[in-house]
């Protein structure tokens, strides 16, 4: 009896070790803080389809150089900025129209309802870090990598066919439908499609829908470069970009190819960052234990 609980007890000891061997190991390859909170923004917006803050970065005339930047999340945009939409009147985009006028004037086919929603002014959100000027350009992306341009007209001065663009972090609850469950806040896979770009036109169709239509988008956005087509023909729901997780504003117009980057590594300032270097505090960790198993290997075979 005896024996047996020695050798039980020596192979909890080699079931310790071989678990302090694996751990040691995996601190040799534990990316750094900032990888890892990219990581986990990008797959957890993507899993709950769904983005709750907001990066907004300004450049100088470079492009490259970042002149200011704040990061914000919904609930501080409803707490410190105006709010647009009320929760229970509905906006629509218009799809492409496959029959009869591309441009679809009466705004009544293939229509987009983008729900009851509540949400922050672009320009808003531009003005926090020094805002847009004319001549200058906002690029509006996704976690996914989709980005759309518009232009200082599009933000600060818009028709009223086109609506301010807004950054929806709401959708009501559609008491006519039971096939939408995802209303409410962009938490908990609630409103999925947050944080989303929803133009709020304040023009209605004769159905009293408010729609930004294909025929407002030929109106009010320049047709060259930000109109958003699908197989060759208009669709403004092209423009209601979701899981939104950046705003890029450049003064004399955006690169024709951005940065993937989130966070650019050039800034007007040389202000010090104090990130931990996790890295080589995790190289060092895993070489001391690494060397204290060889040891405790070591004595037990000399035992």
């Amino acid at each position: 009896m005896g024996k047996g609980l020695i050798l039980w007890s020596s192979k909890i000891r080699r079931i310790k070790a071989f678990a302090l061997l694996v751990f040691a190991l995996s601190l040799l390859y534990m990316p750094t803080s900032g990888a890892l909170a990219e990581a986990s923004s990008t797959t957890t917006a993507v899993a709950a389809g769904a983005t709750t803050s907001l990066l907004i970065v300004k450049y100088n005339a470079d492009g490259k150089t970042v002149l200011s930047e704040k990061t914000v999340d919904y609930q501080w945009m409803m707490q410190n900025l105006p709010v647009y939409g009320d929760g229970m009147t509905h906006y629509y985009h218009q799809g492409p129209v496959f029959e009869g006028d591309e441009w679809d004037p009466s705004e009544t086919v293939n229509l987009k309802d983008k729900g009851a929603v509540k949400g922050t002014d672009i320009k808003d959100l531009c003005d926090l870090v020094g805002g847009m000027a004319p001549g200058s350009e906002v690029v509006i992306r996704s976690v996914d990598g989709y980005e759309i341009t518009l232009a200082y007209s599009n933000i600060y001065e818009p028709l009223d066919i086109q609506g301010p663009v807004v950054l929806c972090w709401y959708k009501g609850k559609d008491v006519e439908s039971t096939d939408t469950p995802d209303f409410g806040y962009p938490a908990n896979n609630a409103y999925s499609s947050a944080l989303q770009i929803i133009f709020m036109a304040k023009t209605t169709n004769a159905d009293g829908m408010y729609v930004f239509g294909n025929s407002d988008m030929k109106i009010a956005l320049p047709q060259e470069k930000y109109q958003h087509f699908y197989d060759g023909l208009p669709s403004t729901s092209g423009l209601s970009g979701k899981w939104v997780s950046e705003l890029r504003i450049y003064p004399d117009g955006a690169p024709l190819v951005t940065s993937d980057t989130i966070v650019p590594v050039t800034r007007a300032d040389t202000t010090s960052t104090n990130n931990i270097p996790w890295v080589p505090i995790s190289l060092g960790v895993a070489g001391l234990l690494l060397v204290s198993l060889s040891v405790y290997v070591f004595r037990r075979k000399q035992s």
